[in-house]
């Protein structure tokens, strides 16, 4: 697919975020009480898809796992797409890189291209080339995904895989002592999120996690719970008075959300 002055423009922004999970229809009953979504159905696909809506803006989607994927061992998860030039390359230069293709490249009409990939360590993120210009970037608002953090294996083999793959940048590093730094990293004056080293306590493989920003972490959290949703973690304050919960869903996916520090 030939490269737009769009797509070489927004290379490596976050652009779609998506759950597959076993019963769409609880878990949009989930979300819409927990963040404060709405949903839109999209039609067009050829698949059963609804939009997570924030206002006016859709900010992502939620399908049923198809087959294929349930019997791949795929389980209810949250998957982050970024925008690329072109999803071919790009798929190409994961490979060389020592990542691999989960969903090869395929184009959906009114979207545009896209590929679903892990890196070397395993975490699962997608690709695509949108096939309409993607709105001017802005610092997140409320109802978007505001931060998104990288639990790996091997936080310096990571940095570098995303530095080729995206062009994103190390913007700060934090020491957190015995967990090892946490390298924080976006394109120009946005932040987009961490990338850390999971600690050897957490079962889980290398993930990606995605953080929603809402009225109230601990409100957000009390609101999960009393839907049938675990915490995880949380809710607690953050570096620089911002306060996050992670937790997830009934279904099993897990998700994280962030309110902002209130104004002085």
């Amino acid at each position: 697919m030939a490269t737009t002055m769009t797509t070489q423009a927004t290379r490596g922004r976050f652009v779609w975020h998506e759950l597959m999970t076993k019963d769409p229809q609880a878990a949009q009953d989930f979300y819409t009480k927990v963040v404060g979504w709405t949903t839109a159905k999209f039609d067009g696909a050829g698949v059963d898809y609804t939009m997570w809506m924030s206002g006016e803006a859709p900010v992502g989607g939620v399908m049923a796992l198809t087959p294929d994927a349930e019997a791949m061992g795929a389980r209810p998860a949250w998957t982050a797409y970024i925008e690329v030039p072109d999803v071919d390359a790009t798929l190409e230069q994961a490979v060389k890189l020592g990542g691999s293709v989960i969903v090869p490249a395929d184009t959906v009409d009114q979207v545009g291209r896209f590929a679903v990939l892990a890196d070397p360590q395993g975490a699962v993120f997608a690709v695509i080339t949108s096939a309409t210009p993607i709105a001017e970037e802005t610092d997140p608002k409320q109802g978007e995904f505001s931060w998104h953090e990288l639990n790996t294996t091997d936080d310096v083999a990571a940095v570098d895989f995303y530095n080729n793959l995206f062009g994103w940048e190390k913007q700060q590093e934090m020491d957190m002592g015995e967990m090892g730094m946490y390298r924080m990293f976006g394109r120009g004056r946005f932040m987009y999120g961490g990338m850390m080293k999971k600690p050897p306590s957490m079962e889980a493989p290398s993930h990606w996690l995605h953080y929603a920003q809402v009225d109230s972490a601990d409100a957000a959290a009390e609101r999960a719970k009393n839907a049938g949703g675990t915490i995880l973690f949380g809710p607690d304050e953050v570096p620089g008075g911002d306060r996050i919960a992670v937790m997830m869903d009934p279904q099993g996916a897990a998700f994280a959300v962030h309110s902002k520090k209130p104004a002085a």
